[in-house]
């Protein structure tokens, strides 16, 4: 059988980030925030792009390095995104002007994720990811279903959360809210979902028409 951690390695180096982004994830390591990896980065332009999204939600803005990607995929698109670290949002916010991203594009809002969401509009979005404040997912996962328009996507980062979802024995309490997540959209007749390997584990799920 073909070596499956070297065939995950080579999915991830197989992606090459621009100046950019490269710049945004240093940042993100100085100040202790973990990014997705470019290969995740890379699936979500590549949602954004299939959708032709105008409209995103982003839950756990970081450094930018997701966003950046998300609007990468769709340059069109005009990005909320959400976080509760004003100093974490700033370096997202200088990743956006390094990469010339107009400023009517991003909207940066602080605050937490579910409570946010929670005054967004019906409907109104093409696409949410959801990568923060890990205690409230089952809420925001609520939230996203009302967000997003028929034919909308949510993805969720951590979706295998250190490879230890699909361990049995492992009942930490963040293993078991991912293993939740799974579980949600397994009963949900409204959406068919899908998880990739990729990076921490991403699932994603359209919404039904």
């Amino acid at each position: 059988m073909v070596d499956k951690i070297s065939s995950w390695k080579f999915a991830e180096d197989f992606v090459e980030e621009n100046e950019t982004l490269r710049a945004a994830r240093g940042r993100a390591e100085e100040l202790g925030v973990e990014c997705v990896t470019p290969s995740v980065g890379a699936h979500l332009a590549l949602i954004a792009s299939a959708l032709g999204a105008k409209a995103i939600v982003e839950a756990g803005t970081g450094t930018g390095v997701s966003g950046l990607w998300l609007l990468s995929g769709a340059p069109e698109a005009v990005l909320a995104t959400i976080d509760t670290e004003t100093e974490i949002q700033a370096a997202a916010r200088r990743a956006f002007t390094d990469a010339k991203i107009a400023h009517n594009r991003t909207r940066v809002i602080t605050g937490k994720a579910l409570d946010v969401m929670s005054n967004m509009a019906d409907a109104a979005y093409d696409l949410v990811f959801l990568d923060a404040d890990r205690e409230s997912i089952e809420g925001q996962l609520h939230e996203a279903s009302r967000l997003l328009r028929p034919g909308g996507v949510v993805a969720i980062a951590h979706a295998l959360w250190r490879d230890r979802v699909p361990d049995p024995a492992m009942r930490d309490d963040a293993t078991s809210i991912y293993r939740d997540v799974l579980r949600f959209f397994s009963n949900q007749d409204d959406f068919v979902s899908a998880l990739s390997p990729v990076g921490d584990g991403l699932l994603m799920a359209s919404k039904r028409n």
